[in-house]
């Protein structure tokens, strides 16, 4: 079972089953907040829902020989958000990092110390050579946190998703693992 203690108040750890009536209600607390750059939330409307998504996150474990690609935030035992990769690329060594975090929770640096966190395991237990994060353009707060960690703007992808009625513009951060490794 993968577990990581960040700190006294923080950790990450795989989902579990029985996670999934408070993920649900994390989830559905903070709909209108994450609406705003999310596009998947008109899909949650149960329970079974974000069971159904957990089952999903404790397959891809499967499929990745015992490595999870997404992990719950914890923070004084409470899920506070997520965070992980949404897409691995085993044959080029690079994955994509996702994240969210539940409004009550922001300002305490949970996701800057998740993160950092997140980019350890993926350079080290993963074997990643790069790792990228994709942020809507008008995200601010989402594009801080690339760009606090050492990231390299790297370019916009235009209209690179739909949110419920509009595109909306990624911008494109990596960091290599070798600026990760000269970085410590």
């Amino acid at each position: 079972m993968f577990e990581h203690t960040i700190d006294e108040d923080l950790a990450l750890r795989m989902f579990r089953l029985n996670d999934a009536e408070q993920f649900f209600q994390l989830t559905m607390k903070n709909k209108a907040y994450l609406k705003e750059w999310l596009g998947w939330l008109d899909y949650t409307r149960t329970v079974e829902d974000t069971k159904e998504n957990i089952r999903q996150r404790l397959q891809e474990i499967i499929e990745m020989g015992g490595y999870p690609k997404s992990t719950a935030i914890l923070y004084k035992g409470k899920i506070a958000g997520t965070i992980g990769f949404n897409v691995i690329n085993r044959t080029s060594k690079i994955g994509e990092i996702g994240y969210w975090l539940g409004e009550e929770y922001q300002g305490k640096g949970i996701m800057t110390k998740a993160c950092q966190a997140i980019i350890h395991y993926g350079f080290t237990e993963l074997k990643l050579n790069r790792i990228q994060i994709a942020a809507a353009s008008e995200n601010k707060k989402s594009r801080a946190l690339p760009e606090r960690l050492g990231f390299t703007e790297e370019g916009i992808i235009r209209q690179a998703e739909w949110l419920y009625d509009h595109y909306v513009d990624h911008v494109i951060y990596g960091l290599l693992r070798e600026e990760w490794e000269n970085s410590k």
